[in-house]
């Protein structure tokens, strides 16, 4: 029994089978719309090349949405707080505690810093605000009077917070609270710090540690409370050391002297 060839116009029909999307000669209207306007674009870019044209809105997107870009970044700090996101205090009802955080510029430049806290009638700051160099570090003292507790309320429910700001500022520029004013648009918010309270009877790290950085803040108050000491004896003319003491002697015995020879005429 012969067999029949295959029909001469079979084998086109499989590769119709597999013809590529993009070899589709029917393109959408809006694709076309899109080329037609690219290539009238280019046109005019090539026309126009001296002096193209300024899109405002197209400007004005690009800045919208860098700005939306910037907001998800992270802000790069310029302090380095220790404790970094509490302030401990001892829980005495009653009476005036102390809290400390030591406060460390990491940045390259000078930074002014403030504190701010939703009690301040009941809180201060000791200072309430200073300006570091590079690398310099300061342990502020925050004063708070501790009321007794209403209703068992627990201490640690009391919604206080504190929140510090740095500013970065000229190398000369002393501080004033003013300057956060005035740079309010360039004011960093460093941290917003949560009160604990501490038992003072109960040893814990933290108690240890915020004994310590007191012993620290207090030793500084005081070194800068006393006055500059005597650099050393005076020292006049070429290399000639005189003892006050002394002098003051030669000089009261040469006026004793002068008293002698007036009596004597």
């Amino acid at each position: 029994m012969a067999v029949a060839d295959p029909k001469p116009h079979s084998e086109p029909k499989v590769w119709n089978f597999f013809k590529l999307p993009f070899r589709n000669s029917s393109v959408p209207s809006s694709n076309s719309g899109c080329t037609s306007s690219k290539t009238t674009s280019s046109r005019n870019l090539l026309h126009n090349h001296n002096n193209p044209p300024f899109d405002g809105s197209t400007c004005q997107s690009s800045n919208s949405v860098s700005s939306v870009a910037r907001s998800f970044l992270p802000t790069r700090r310029r302090l380095k707080l220790d404790p970094s996101n509490k302030l401990f205090f001892p829980y005495e009802p009653g009476k005036q505690v102390r809290s400390a955080i030591r406060i460390k510029n990491t940045s390259k430049s000078h930074v002014a810093f403030k504190f701010q806290t939703t009690a301040p009638k009941s809180c201060f700051m000791r200072p309430p605000g200073a300006v570091l160099a590079p690398g310099e570090s300061i342990i502020a003292t925050v004063f708070k009077f501790v009321e007794q507790p209403e209703n068992n309320e627990k201490p640690d429910k009391t919604g206080l917070k504190f929140k510090i700001m740095s500013l970065k500022v000229k190398e000369l520029v002393d501080y004033v609270p003013e300057l956060f004013e005035e740079q309010k648009d360039h004011v960093t918010v460093e941290q917003i710090l949560r009160v604990v309270f501490l038992d003072p009877e109960r040893p814990s790290p933290a108690l240890e540690k915020l004994k310590s950085q007191l012993a620290y803040a207090d030793a500084a108050l005081e070194a800068r409370k006393k006055p500059a000491e005597d650099a050393g004896p005076k020292i006049i003319g070429e290399g000639l050391v005189i003892d006050e003491w002394k002098e003051r002697r030669e000089r009261y015995l040469a006026k004793q002297q002068g008293c002698r020879a007036v009596a004597l005429c």
